[in-house]
């Protein structure tokens, strides 16, 4: 059973108190590895490394860090199917998705801020004939990137990738569910060169691990993914200490499909939108709005296709859906089928939990499920459940669809089919979202600012707006006459 180990100063360490935690494969219930338990004192020596490592990377010419990060990349394509093997076997999802998506845009996010910081320009400002400002953008210095267990090392690379790129020193902290892609990522550092303490990866739990980065003094940023409730508590600490904040946290997001949309087109795509990586992504519709000239013709199709997704194996081809990432997260996810009856929801698919034979009996599969006929306003409708299931809700109006849509606390992404191209446009406008998709879903511009309003979350990632947030901004005013 293999040992994981921490990544600090460049070296693979096992944590100070020499105590691990039980590492468990989804598809199957059972113990597969050992993470570090680490605590305030691993975190430590990994800022003394980054405070070490950061005068030479900070002064690193632009063109060497990215060469750095863009062998780092290639690193990461070269080696996919053992990646996507591992982020399977790490968080239950069919291997097929991790070769398609979570790997290659792992690899993908890293080339993309390595390539971008080269092109990360100032702003210069002419005062007619009086004097030329110009703004300089230094790195933090050492800053804390902690990321979530839905897609593992897709969001890993997405935090620290700017940070690295801009010039900081990164102590970061994986989720500790899904932590051997991370681990990985370790040795991937190691071969591509990059000099060591320059990114540290600390293993662990929450708060331990997580809250010794949010409240140590030299960690001056903190990157965050998450729940809304743990996003909160950073924001606690990290706020009377003054130090810069990016939380991307929950969603409830709304899908609007309105009568005169492309059916089939949509249909496809709602059926990914909804159960993808069984439903635990941030930006998937968990609440599908349906104009009533085509509810019934919706849902009947929906129910249909819901009813014949294959739940297995994720080694698997042929698997759509495989395991939830852990037994409690499918029993808060299945205890929320059980809510949606008591106010009044009847479950037209799914619903329970799917059990598998032989190596898999004791894995933490569930149905795609599909829910109709809740209030609006009603706690399935209004919380986060980050699980396969969806609620159907018909509507009658543009105006009742936006209203309904806007109507949570969360306001992170919203799916619009239509063929009407003023009406795609006057909706989007009016959505509470931060990101508006029309006819399609997570087709995703990596030079676009990505982030939620209201309580899914602060700041936006992305672009030139996450290489903004990891350097701080100077204006240099220099008098001409």
């Amino acid at each position: 059973m293999e040992q994981l180990l921490n990544y600090i100063n460049g070296k693979l360490q096992a944590p100070v108190g020499g105590t691990f935690i039980d590492n468990i494969e989804p598809a199957t219930g059972k113990v597969y590895a050992h993470i570090p338990d680490s605590d305030e004192r691993d975190v430590q020596l990994a800022t003394e490394a980054a405070q070490k490592a950061f005068p030479h990377w900070s002064a690193l010419p632009v063109g060497e860090r990215s060469r750095i990060l863009r062998r780092l990349a290639g690193l990461i394509e070269q080696n996919l199917d053992e990646l996507a093997a591992a982020e399977s076997r790490d968080n239950g999802k069919p291997v097929s998705l991790a070769r398609t998506v979570d790997i290659p845009r792992a690899s993908s996010n890293i080339d993309f801020f390595a390539t971008g910081v080269v092109h990360f320009s100032s702003d210069a400002h002419y005062m007619e004939g009086t004097a030329v400002n110009y703004t300089l953008r230094h790195p933090i210095g050492v800053v804390g990137c902690i990321s979530p267990w839905n897609l593992p090392l897709y969001l890993f690379t997405w935090k620290i990738a700017p940070a690295l790129a801009t010039g900081n020193c990164v102590v970061a902290k994986p989720s500790e569910v899904t932590p051997y892609t991370a681990y990985l990522l370790s040795k991937l550092c190691m071969e591509a060169g990059l000099p060591a303490g320059v990114l540290n990866i600390v293993h662990g739990l929450g708060p331990k691990v997580g809250a010794a980065i949010t409240e140590h003094p030299e960690i001056k940023a903190i990157s965050f993914t998450g729940g809304t409730a743990t996003g909160a508590a950073i924001a606690a600490k990290a706020a009377p200490m003054f130090k810069k904040l990016s939380l991307e946290l929950g969603g409830k997001n709304p899908n609007i499909i309105f009568a005169d949309c492309d059916f089939e087109a949509m249909l496809s795509t709602t059926m990914r939108s909804s159960f993808a990586n069984q439903g635990q992504i941030c930006l998937c519709g968990s609440r599908i709005l349906i104009e009533r000239p085509i509810y019934e013709k919706f849902r009947d199709a929906f129910v249909e296709k819901t009813k014949r997704m294959k739940v297995g194996n994720p080694a698997d081809p042929d698997t759509r859906m495989g395991a939830l990432v852990s037994e409690s997260h499918l029993e808060k996810v299945l205890s929320y089928v059980e809510l949606a009856k008591e106010e009044g929801g009847t479950v037209l698919a799914g619903g329970h939990r799917v059990h598998l034979e032989g190596e898999l009996a004791g894995g933490y599969y569930m149905a795609p499920t599909v829910i109709e006929g809740l209030p609006q306003h009603c706690r399935t409708n209004m919380e986060e459940i980050f699980g396969p299931v969806v609620t159907l809700l018909p509507f009658d109006t543009e105006e009742e669809a936006v209203a309904w849509a806007n109507a949570t606390p969360y306001g992170l992404s919203a799916t619009l089919w239509t063929q009407d191209l003023t009406r795609a446009h006057r909706v989007a406008h009016q959505l509470e979202s931060g990101i508006v998709w029309i006819n399609c879903w997570l087709l995703r511009d990596l030079r676009t600012p990505f982030g939620g309003m209201k309580q899914s979350g602060v700041g936006r990632e992305g672009g030139f707006e996450a290489m903004r947030f990891f350097t701080e901004p100077k204006n240099v005013c220099v008098k001409i006459s």
